[in-house]
């Protein structure tokens, strides 16, 4: 990129179907596109438990 007015761009990937039931062509699909978010399931609890301990404690200040 030697402009500097030159933009980078990406692309999604091909997609199958229209509308509501749109969805990317898993066949197009490769291990470049998406991403690995193997802690995923434990922030998921972690934020389930903040936001538990956030509801009992605005229940106990009533």
């Amino acid at each position: 990129m030697s402009d500097p007015r030159e933009r980078a761009t990406s692309s999604p990937p091909p997609t199958l179907g229209e509308g509501c039931v749109r969805r990317y062509d898993p066949e197009a699909l490769s291990d470049q596109d998406g991403t690995e978010f193997p802690e995923a399931r434990a922030l998921w609890e972690r934020l389930q438990k903040e936001k538990q301990d956030e509801a009992g404690g605005e229940e106990g200040r009533r």
